[in-house]
């Protein structure tokens, strides 16, 4: 039975009421009247039920789909400007212990050379993304209790923290590994992650245990529960995902805003952010035998949907889509991208892109420099922030200030002066031109004139030398 407080994974991921919400979509998706006042709705920002939002997804009426996309390109003006966060993962590890039949990493692929970094080796890592200009990192490393153990991972964060080369620092460690103990998060809590990242893979459990044939990750409501232990541990940033293509879209689509009612209902803060990779080749992975994969436009309408459903949530994209599919998304709700990244162990202090040892092809190779300039010359600004997490201005702190509109005061400001940063520190001479005008336009856009006064002197410091200014 459906219980959106239970605490036990089949309860508020309730297999039927997924059903019912999906016959209850099907059922109106046609009434202009019902979906023209789930829109009313969401232009309320306050979000949707996963009812409301199935509705609006399974809508095929061109002109209020064209409202759902301008609206969720509104929404997320309103809440996160024209500011873009920029991320880079970094693999660990490669070595585990599952058999999870989408991933190259499975445990019986014989193909893939396993790898595990050293400290020294993530030094260099870490050091070459710095020399990129990259200021938060998400940490990935497969599981397996005897090469990666938690401790492992604890060392390697405190390595990076570390680690002052040049100007460069890493600022926020956000961490992607796997379901753990409601103590082992305490202990992550106390190294000073910053968001813990989970993906679900799909919430249907029949799906899921076939797709996780052996192996820790088998257990679908230890998994599914991780952010529940995550958030008892302390841990009050949590990131959800799926990956599309496993199972019915429509379905994942429910259970996974299910799943951010879940977490909003009992600790009163939802996911801080929902990523949305599609299922991609890989070594010894063939998507084609995926059959549930989605279309270009079946994604847009994915991502537009679960902008406006949850509002204040921090919307993610990686390099696995291409620069053309993640321009079109950054219209319809995505606020953080990753740049320049490599998904091998390994790969950023190598000259050439190593694939051996790849969780999934990169769609998206351009350097961080390039990626930084597109996204200034669409307009948007690219940040390099860090400034919430290291003030405490997270789990319900953080959400308090997104929802009235207060955190514009912080952000905006933020991604300026770290955006100077980059151009001072990283950026190519091209680049330069582009982000200097774009600073020179946005520091005007920033309403409190006393807080402007003081970024424009803080530009001036930047320049001068000094860094690591925040609000």
């Amino acid at each position: 039975m459906y219980d959106v407080k239970s605490m036990n994974a089949v309860e508020f991921i309730d297999h039927d009421e997924i059903l019912a919400t999906l016959a209850y979509a099907d059922e109106h998706c046609r009434d202009g009247a019902l979906i023209d006042e789930i829109l009313a709705k969401a232009e309320l920002r306050k979000g949707l039920t996963h009812r409301e939002a199935s509705v609006l997804l399974a809508c095929e009426d061109p002109e209020r789909l064209e409202r759902v996309y301008k609206l969720a390109e509104q929404i997320k003006k309103d809440f996160y400007g024209n500011r873009i966060v920029m991320f880079a993962p970094l693999y660990l590890s490669n070595y585990c212990v599952n058999g999870c039949t989408y991933c190259p990493y499975h445990a019986i692929n014989r193909t893939i050379p396993r790898k595990k970094l050293t400290q020294d080796e993530i030094r260099a890592e870490v050091m070459a993304l710095q020399d990129m200009g990259h200021k938060r990192l998400a940490l990935e490393a497969g599981e397996d209790p005897v090469n990666n153990p938690l401790e492992y991972i604890l060392e390697s964060i405190k390595t990076i923290y570390s680690i002052k080369h040049k100007n460069g620092a890493i600022r926020r460690v956000n961490v992607n590994i796997a379901a753990t103990t409601v103590e082992n998060y305490r202990r992550l809590k106390d190294a000073g992650i910053g968001t813990y990242i989970l993906f679900q893979e799909t919430y249907h459990k029949e799906s899921y245990e076939e797709l996780h044939p052996w192996g820790p990750k088998h257990d679908y409501c230890y998994h599914t529960e991780a952010m529940d232990r995550a958030m008892q541990g302390g841990i009050d940033d949590v990131g959800l995902g799926v990956l599309f293509g496993l199972d019915k879209y429509r379905y994942e689509l429910a259970g996974l805003l299910m799943h951010a009612e879940h977490l909003e209902a009992v600790f009163g803060v939802g996911p801080h952010t929902i990523s949305v990779p599609r299922i991609c080749p890989a070594d010894d992975i063939d998507p084609t035998k995926f059959t549930n994969a989605i279309d270009d436009d079946t994604f847009a309408k994915i991502v537009a949907v679960i902008r406006i459903a949850v509002p204040y949530t921090g919307m993610i994209i990686s390099t696995r889509e291409s620069q053309k599919t993640r321009e079109r998304l950054l219209h319809l709700g995505i606020s953080q991208i990753s740049g320049g990244s490599r998904t091998s162990v390994g790969g950023y202090t190598e000259e050439e892109r190593p694939e051996d040892t790849s969780q999934f092809d990169v769609s998206d190779r351009r350097t961080l420099d390039e990626v930084v300039r597109w996204l200034m010359e669409m307009d948007y600004i690219p940040s390099f922030c860090t400034a919430c997490y290291r003030e405490g201005r997270t789990g319900d702190r953080f959400m308090s200030l997104c929802k009235s509109g207060q955190i514009q005061n912080c952000c905006l400001p933020n991604a300026i002066m770290t955006l100077q940063e980059y151009l001072e520190d990283y950026a190519s001479p091209e680049t330069q031109a582009v982000g200097r005008a774009i600073i020179e336009r946005r520091v005007d856009d920033i309403p409190n004139e006393k807080v402007k006064g003081i970024v424009k002197e803080r530009l001036e410091k930047i320049v001068a030398g000094e860094r690591d200014f925040r609000f």
